[in-house]
């Protein structure tokens, strides 16, 4: 049995933006009730040299939007990175959502031979889509979500496994 493009990259991307999202709503909540700053939260960094919670997101979304339109073989959407709340992080989420949820599924579903570029000049890197999404794309997803997760729950966010996987 063949790998569906499909079913590994826009389910996953729904399911774990969803989490994300869902973790956010906590995380403002959290800092409403412990009379946190926001910004406290969302300038959060594992380690200096790591980008804070605001910049996990964005990049998280952008790898979802970005991979799904490579794959769909349409032009990648871009986003100004001007969020700077909780609200602005949601309508991102959201905005990505609906992007991937566009991108017609047949168009994915033919995307594991196709020619994917990524990054310029000494950094452009050439993948077949489905090594792209399987060993570049999906990892760095899944790397920022996590942080994203991680930067939460190590400034005291109650979240656990169920809330980074979701429903599926």
């Amino acid at each position: 049995m063949s790998l569906s493009m499909y079913s590994a990259s826009v389910p996953v991307f729904r399911q774990v933006l969803g989490s994300l999202a869902a973790i956010l709503e906590k995380a403002e909540a959290h800092a409403d009730l412990k009379k946190l700053e926001p910004q406290a939260l969302l300038q959060a960094r594992l380690f200096p040299d790591m980008f804070p919670l605001l910049r996990q997101v964005q990049v998280a979304a952008d790898f979802a939007k970005g991979t799904v339109a490579r794959l769909g073989g349409v032009e990648v959407p871009r986003y100004e990175d001007v969020e700077t709340d909780f609200a602005g992080l949601q309508e991102r989420i959201a905005k990505t959502l609906a992007f991937i949820d566009s991108v017609p599924r047949e168009a994915i579903e033919d995307s594991a031979e196709r020619e994917v570029t990524v990054g310029t000049g000494a950094n452009q890197r050439q993948f077949k889509g489905q090594p792209y999404l399987v060993h570049y794309a999906l990892p760095n997803f899944y790397f920022h979500a996590t942080t994203a997760y991680d930067i939460l729950r190590h400034n005291g966010l109650e979240i656990g496994k169920r809330d980074f996987i979701g429903s599926f």
